[in-house]
């Protein structure tokens, strides 16, 4: 399969996305956070352009939902969850969230004309290359950045993905190139390179390092999930 890298979502050029499976990376923390939740057993994930819109989708009676999301890192007023993908635990087994991001949710939605949407990360890289070479279509590794600049643990968690492809993978572009060396270059000290990026500095501040910890791992979470419908929302592909 034809693996491509885009940057940024503005570099996206329109009908790019046609046809095509569209891997989104938000390593810290959104596409994270989701596979994490994923694995916990969540329902659904209803994703939101903005607080205002998760917050009044979240009033809709749902007998278990959560309102969970991120501005400057920390979790907006009234919202249950944060961003956080260590806090989703077994009692949060069959919930629906509700969730906007400062970066990611933004990124998938702005990928909605693909012909399948995959959030991704690291820690779920293989089981996104999975679904990915299943699919048989085209691939574009869709990066999220952090407040419109391109995010480093983002073009290496897309080099995760392409790494695990293998052979599968005819990569075009010395983005994607750049990518895989990068993540080859950085697998066995991830903690260390997310907290010198500049997402990982910004979670340091706002004293969420484990977060960086629980992204910087590579497939240890079975967990996919594939984004769809409207409001675009993400239910996990097995």
């Amino acid at each position: 399969m034809k693996v491509e890298l885009v940057l940024l979502p503005r570099d996206l050029a329109p009908g790019q996305l046609r046809g095509r499976a569209c891997a989104v990376f938000d390593v810290l923390r959104a596409t994270t956070t989701m596979a994490a939740a994923l694995a916990a057993g969540v329902k659904e994930i209803r994703l939101f352009e903005n607080l205002a819109d998760a917050r009044s989708a979240g009033a809709a009676t749902i007998e278990k939902k959560l309102l969970c999301g991120e501005e400057a890192c920390l979790p907006p007023p009234g919202f249950d969850l944060g961003n956080s993908p260590g806090q989703f635990i077994g009692a949060h087994c069959g919930s629906t969230l509700f969730m906007c991001t400062t970066n990611g949710t933004r990124a998938l939605l702005a990928a909605r004309e693909a012909e399948l949407i995959v959030p991704a990360a690291p820690v779920n890289a293989a089981a996104v290359a999975a679904l990915l070479r299943q699919s048989g279509l085209g691939v574009t590794l869709l990066c999220a950045g952090t407040n419109g600049a391109v995010a480093m643990e983002d073009v290496i968690g897309a080099g995760a993905v392409i790494a695990a492809l293998g052979d599968d993978a005819k990569v075009t572009g010395d983005a994607a190139r750049l990518a895989r060396r990068m993540f080859e270059a950085s697998r066995d000290s991830l903690p260390a390179v997310f907290r010198d990026a500049q997402g990982g500095r910004n979670l340091l501040t706002a004293a969420l390092e484990a977060d960086i910890d629980f992204a910087a791992r590579v497939s240890v979470i079975d967990a996919v999930g594939i984004a769809a419908g409207e409001p675009l929302t993400v239910r996990s592909a097995s």
